[in-house]
Order: C-alpha cells, then sequence, then structure tokens
C-alpha cells in the first residue's frame, strides 16, 4: 500500500553520513521532510539538496527538520554533504528497504533504457508523525519554496 497523507510515516532506521542510527522517530514534536532522491552529485539531485541548504535557516525557524534519504552509502553522502556543506542529515538505504516501504522504488526510464531507481518524493510529517502531504515527480528547483510555503514559512 503506498503511503499516503493522513496516516502515520513509517519508523525506520537507517545510517547517516557520520555513520550515526537515525530514527525518524526521533524526530517527533517537530515537522519533518523526508526526502528521497536518486543519487548523490548528480544534477537535480544537487539542485535540490542546494535549495534545502540555501532555505535552512526558514526550516529550523519553522521547527523543521530535514531528511535526505537514498540507496548512496554512507561514504558518498558524507563526500556529497561535505562538497556542498549541507546542514542536514543524509541517510544510506543502500538495499532500498526503506525506499521499498514508503513506495519511492520503481521502474524509470533515461536515455531510452529502463531500470528500477528511486522516484523523486517528499513527505511532509507533522509533529504526531502523520504524513501531512505527499510530493510525489518532485521538480528540483522549486521544490524547497513550495514546501516552506506549505509550512508557512516562505
Amino acid at each position: 500500500m503506498p503511503i499516503s497523507s493522513g496516516i502515520p510515516a513509517p519508523d525506520f532506521e537507517l545510517l547517516d553520513d557520520t555513520n550515526t542510527p537515525r530514527r525518524l522517530s526521533d524526530y517527533r514534536g517537530q515537522n519533518g521532510i523526508l526526502y528521497f532522491y536518486p543519487k548523490d552529485d548528480t544534477p537535480g539531485c544537487t539542485k535540490e539538496a542546494c535549495n534545502f541548504r540555501d532555505d535552512y535557516s526558514a526550516y529550523e525557524r519553522a521547527g523543521t527538520v530535514i531528511l535526505g534519504v537514498s540507496p548512496d552509502s554512507t561514504a558518498a553522502h558524507a563526500k556529497f554533504k561535505k562538497k556542498f556543506q549541507l546542514p542536514f542529515p543524509l541517510l544510506a538505504d543502500e538495499g532500498h528497504k526503506v525506499c521499498d516501504v514508503y513506495g519511492v522504488w520503481g521502474p524509470k526510464k533515461f536515455m531510452g533504457k529502463n531500470y528500477e531507481g528511486v522516484l523523486r518524493t517528499t513527505f511532509l510529517i507533522d509533529p504526531q508523525g502523520i504524513v501531512k502531504k505527499v510530493y510525489e515527480n518532485v521538480r528540483p528547483a522549486g521544490h524547497s519554496v513550495e514546501l516552506l510555503a506549505e509550512l508557512g514559512a516562505a
């Protein structure tokens, strides 16, 4: 069953870019942005992450944590985070188990090739851990502004 608004966000534990275990439930009591992206240091993923970085102080003022998830390794995340000075955790879902649970792993097509991968999706989670809104087929360029508007922080 795909994850939709109005239901509890499934809890999980993944290692972050410093090899520290992070659980989604650790962030209860604040708004959460759980964003799934295909790959570190690629054009769209870099644009999306850097927009979150550039707007980070507005998210902090709105009491909102940001967690990025991709199937990259913790080492790849550490390199990506350092290169672009990202102020939020990047979580390694190397076996794409959490992607599967959230329904964001599926068929993709690029340059005429079909393959399986992360479908760029963001979940806005309220302080009680309930999915407030799901953003599918995210366009990296304006996504951060869209989320800030939803949070009333734009």
